[in-house]
């Protein structure tokens, strides 16, 4: 039975974050496959990641900078191994390429890192993000990353098209998909018996913190006298102290905190808002209002990547008076209302169906595991990467584990 390696930046907490959901649903397809699988994190344990055991999956507590990991890998041996997030590709792959050069190398970006702090940038700046992306250290770091792997999967078209055009990756070693949907549409709460306004996110994420303080000091003052009926509820994991002082049942202001069932959250609500300022990648909240039938309103970047033909579930809208007044509007609008519910439908099924994605996936694989020295052979620039991070990395890796041992 072949066998997959995940190297993991943080054990997955599907309840938590998109980015949980999406690991569950790569070590699915793997395991679809015939993939025995590894998860392996250098990340402390948390008490919300799932319990691997319980879907077939073997756990190993990994090392940083320790040549244990060397051991480790020689003894398994896998034939694939995924890195999550390019920071574990750095501090990992060079290690992969040397023990087990067949295995190939896979990158999940989750969403570009760059990107997104180009962007919170460029909001804190007020400058344009593509000036700020091409001076970051992050993006060398990252887009390096991409070229010494074999594949790397990318989660919004908009990524990959930058990618392409901004920084010349070549489009054989980069894989479009999305957050995945695999359900049918149920049954939902109709608009007469839900109420309130929601959000949902994170709070390890600064944009959806952004998104909380926007919410609280420019969108909620003036929509809470515009719908005197409604509230404004905030759930999310790993809320700080920051967080929870936004909390004011007068001004009907609520932080809800961590949401146990993310469904019946989103499905009970009215409207979703997400006035999404800086980010990347595609947003599993806004995916989910679509699956679960809540219309939302969101900005220019929080749909990106998400619309299918222009239409929407909802509203974009990136100025405050007019995400407020859609906002209100969708609200209060019954027949609107299902009309944007049924375009949240659409979306789903002609953007995100489950089958259609990994059956190209699968076929990428296919190739990869069929002819891998000729694709490696077509990109130079991620073998002279490869070469020059194993040559730099390893003495340096070296260097560290050395003054270890020595403190210890």
């Amino acid at each position: 039975m072949p066998l997959l390696l995940i190297i993991g930046y943080v054990w997955p907490e599907p309840g938590s974050s998109a980015a949980g959901s999406r690991m569950l649903q790569l070590i699915r397809f793997f395991q679809s496959e015939g993939f025995a699988v590894t998860f392996a994190s250098p990340a402390a344990h948390s008490e919300f990641a799932i319990n691997l055991y319980s879907i077939g999956v073997t756990p190993e507590t990994i090392r940083l900078n320790c040549s244990s990991f060397d051991d480790f890998i020689r003894e398994i041996r896998p034939d694939v191994v995924l890195f999550d997030r390019f920071m574990m590709e750095e501090q990992f792959g060079w290690r992969v390429a040397r023990y087990c050069p067949d295995a190939i190398r896979i990158l999940d970006t989750e969403d570009l890192h760059c990107l997104r702090e180009a962007r919170r940038l460029a909001y804190k700046r007020q400058t344009d993000y593509r000036e700020e992306l091409v001076t970051l250290e992050i993006a060398k770091r990252e887009i390096a990353s991409i070229f010494r792997s074999d594949l790397t999967l990318m989660i919004s078209e908009f990524e990959m098209e930058l990618l392409v055009n901004n920084f010349k990756v070549d489009p054989a070693i980069i894989h479009y998909i999305p957050l995945l949907v695999d359900s049918e549409q149920s049954s939902l709460v109709p608009f007469e018996e839900r109420k309130n306004f929601v959000f949902i996110g994170n709070f390890f994420h600064e944009p959806n913190w952004n998104c909380v303080k926007v919410l609280k000091n420019e969108i909620w003052p003036v929509l809470k006298e515009k719908v005197p009926e409604a509230t404004m509820q905030i759930y999310g994991a790993y809320a700080t102290q920051k967080v929870t002082d936004l909390h004011n049942p007068k001004e009907r202001f609520w932080i809800m905190g961590r949401a146990d069932d993310a469904k019946e959250v989103i499905t009970n609500a009215r409207v979703l808002l997400a006035p999404i300022r800086f980010g990347a990648g595609i947003k599993g909240k806004l995916l989910e209002a679509m699956l679960y039938g809540t219309p939302t309103v969101t900005t220019t970047i929080g749909a990106e990547s998400m619309q299918d033909n222009g239409d929407w579930n909802g509203y974009i809208s990136d100025d405050a008076a007019a995400f407020i007044a859609n906002a209100a509007t969708l609200y209060s609008d019954s027949e609107l209302w299902n009309r944007k519910q049924q375009n949240g439908y659409r979306i789903v099924k002609a953007r995100y169906t489950a089958k259609w994605h990994l059956e190209a996936l699968k076929q990428r694989l296919h190739d990869l595991q069929h002819d891998l020295k000729q694709h490696r052979q077509a990109n130079f620039i991620g073998a002279m990467l490869q070469h020059h991070s194993m040559q730099s990395t390893h003495y340096m890796a070296k260097w560290i584990a050395e003054k270890n041992k020595a403190t210890q």
